[in-house]
């Protein structure tokens, strides 16, 4: 069966320092485009994690997002001590030069402004992002990155299989309007010799009447539909063996729509007849319906 290339999956990794959280998103896309949107998983890691995601996957925008809660007890953030000093050792200075009475500070409350002041810099409160992931829990790690691959292959063949059941039967609704154009094709050729008939009586022209059949027969070959049927109902029943047997069609089934769709205009080109145009019109409408749909299909 095939696959969506939307897909979502989320598992967790319970470490003794805190719980990691992972979620995959997908979309579709021409190859395999992975984005790894967090600085929490180890720098010497990230190939491996993009190898897996891209073997799995197969393709699509695919995204990888780590959010971590750190355990009671647990700090996701620390002090940058001489950092902090040294800010402010740099504001006494400052303040013993201008004379501001900042510093040294008697008043608790013009301490506490200080210090909410000093924390605020940059760089001086620091999340412990490298400290998240140790080599010795890396495993935990791994194992929820393939439960959440395994989550979003679930989701892509939930989704596939809605796919699947949409533009199968919008192919099999292109054959039956192929199959009332056929029925109409008897009343299209009396009607174009009728309707040629008709204007040369209209010019009082004398005509041979073998001559008339002769271009007549010319004429309606122009206008033959025949090779556009066979060759509609050959692309339609080769979409629906690839889409069958194959468990990833999606390019494949792009090209197949693209011969199917120069068919369908040929035969609207030929039709001369009202009906016959209204149901190119429908099929043309279904076959979009159909491509819009495919380019999801992995």
């Amino acid at each position: 069966m095939i696959q969506s290339m939307t897909g979502y999956g989320k598992a967790e990794a319970q470490l003794s320092t805190g719980k990691l959280t992972l979620e995959i998103r997908t979309l579709n896309g021409k190859s395999a485009d992975i984005t790894i949107k967090t600085p929490l998983l180890p720098k010497d890691r990230e190939l491996e994690v993009r190898s897996r995601l891209a073997s799995a996957l197969t393709r699509g925008t695919i995204d990888l997002f780590a959010t971590w809660e750190p355990a009671a007890g647990e700090s996701g953030r620390s002090l940058n001590e001489p950092l902090l000093l040294d800010y402010f050792e740099q504001i006494r200075q400052i303040s013993e030069k201008a004379d501001i009475g900042i510093y040294p500070a008697t008043d608790p409350a013009t301490s506490a402004v200080l210090m909410n002041a000093l924390l605020r810099l940059p760089d001086v409160v620091e999340a412990k992002k490298n400290e998240v992931i140790s080599e010795t829990q890396w495993p935990l790690v791994s194992e929820a990155l393939d439960r959440a691959i395994a989550a979003v292959n679930a989701f892509r063949d939930r989704e596939g299989a809605v796919l699947y059941e949409d533009v199968t039967s919008r192919v099999h609704t292109i054959l039956g309007f192929y199959d009332e154009i056929e029925a109409l094709e008897a009343e299209r050729i009396a009607a174009v010799r009728s309707r040629l008939r008709k204007n040369l009586d209209e010019l009082s022209a004398k005509i041979d009447p073998s001559r008339f059949e002769q271009e007549m027969i010319f004429y309606l070959e122009k206008l033959d539909i025949n090779e556009e049927k066979v060759r509609l109902r050959e692309h339609c029943r080769y979409f629906l063996e690839i889409i069958a047997s194959d468990p990833h069609p999606g390019k494949k089934l792009g090209f197949i729509l693209q011969e199917m769709g120069r068919e369908i205009n040929t035969t609207g080109s030929k039709a001369n007849h009202a009906g016959i145009q209204k149901l190119v019109v429908r099929a043309k409408d279904e076959l979009e319906k159909i491509r819009e749909q495919s380019m999801n299909i992995l």
